[in-house]
């Protein structure tokens, strides 16, 4: 049992209450939720410009990893004041949900000082939800394959993309995968995004159907990769780039070079894109965030590019099967246990 502790703590003219400091979080490798506040305020600079507008799903672990976890759409409203919301509609709940908004430092803490391990935010900005600011694609191994696995598809796509002028950036899910992020920072609709997102996975299943799955069946996923399109889509959230993950040591999702994709691929050695919390501190250290395009890059979506996963004709039906979902906001508040492993 946990001693209890608390503390309060000045940040940027915000004054906190800490709570339960020593209470371990991640019981086998002994990391504390006083280590957690403490990673995230070290990796704040790097992260910050990744959360700052996005609205935010937080997925707390309040008896830390090998306990009931749940997510919070809702800002708790037991925040401080000066934690900034954005107000979505929610046609399932049919009313307004208000979603944190992590703008600062003294936000970040009080989110860590309610065990929320995991940051999930919109590929959209609060004032913008209609528009994803990048295009990405979530590949997640089938076991035997691994991470490994996805660095050969991932490299695929980035040749992709390159063939249509596109730069895209790669980092690790923390779990078992592999993101791609092709910012774009200008005016796209989910619409198209999901149209190119699909198209290229059907492509990549058709071209390589023991590598590749575009269906997320379980039975069909054994060996292969899946290629996750289905995230470009305004209800639905990614774990942020810097999030610490709920696995047995914390791990972070960690953008990581593409010399470092086709080492990994090459040694067929899956522990080369894991990375802790320390080590990621380190590596921001040395080479700065190498996310920061995500942000900051402004691309178009080529027509060459939308021309080859189906053109306006799919760009249509995709947004006649949207609006036939009634969908209208977010999806409502859920609470959620862990499934048995």
């Amino acid at each position: 049992m946990a001693k209890e502790t608390s503390v309060e703590v000045a940040i940027e003219s915000r004054t906190l209450k800490l709570t339960n400091l020593d209470k371990v979080l991640y019981p086998d490798v002994g990391f504390t939720k006083a280590q957690v506040i403490d990673y995230y305020t070290r990796i704040a600079p790097a992260l910050l410009p990744h959360t700052r507008d996005h609205p935010l799903t937080l997925k707390r672990f309040p008896n830390g990893v090998d306990g009931e976890f749940f997510y919070e759409k809702n800002c708790p409203k037991h925040r401080p004041p000066w934690v900034d919301t954005a107000k979505v509609w929610s046609g399932g709940n049919n009313r307004d949900m208000f979603y944190c908004l992590a703008q600062d430092l003294p936000t970040l803490v009080w989110l860590a000082n309610l065990a929320t391990l995991e940051l999930h935010t919109s590929l959209s900005l609060a004032g913008n939800l209609p528009q994803p600011r990048t295009l990405v694609f979530d590949l997640d191994p089938g076991p035997p394959a691994t991470i490994v696995e996805c660095c050969r598809v991932g490299l695929m796509l980035r040749d992709v993309f390159r063939e249509h002028g596109l730069d895209c950036c790669a980092k690790t899910s923390g779990s078992k995968g592999l993101q791609l992020y092709v910012p774009l920072n200008t005016k796209v609709t989910y619409d198209e995004t999901k149209v190119v997102s699909k198209g290229l996975a059907q492509l990549f299943e058709e071209q390589h159907p023991d590598l590749v799955v575009h269906k997320q069946l379980k039975e069909l996923r054994t060996g292969r990769v899946l290629i996750d399109w289905s995230q470009n889509d305004q209800y639905k959230t990614t774990v942020n780039v810097y999030s610490l993950r709920a696995r047995s040591r914390p791990t972070v999702s960690t953008p990581v070079s593409w010399e470092e994709v086709e080492t990994c691929l090459k040694a067929g050695d899956p522990s080369l894109l894991v990375f802790d919390s320390d080590q990621v501190l380190d590596r921001v250290a040395r080479l700065g965030d190498l996310f920061g395009p995500v942000v900051k890059q402004k691309q178009k979506l080529p027509r060459s590019l939308m021309e080859a996963t189906g053109g306006k004709p799919a760009v249509e039906k995709m947004a006649n099967r949207r609006h036939g979902t009634g969908r209208r906001g977010y999806p409502p508040q859920k609470g959620q246990r862990r499934a048995p492993e």
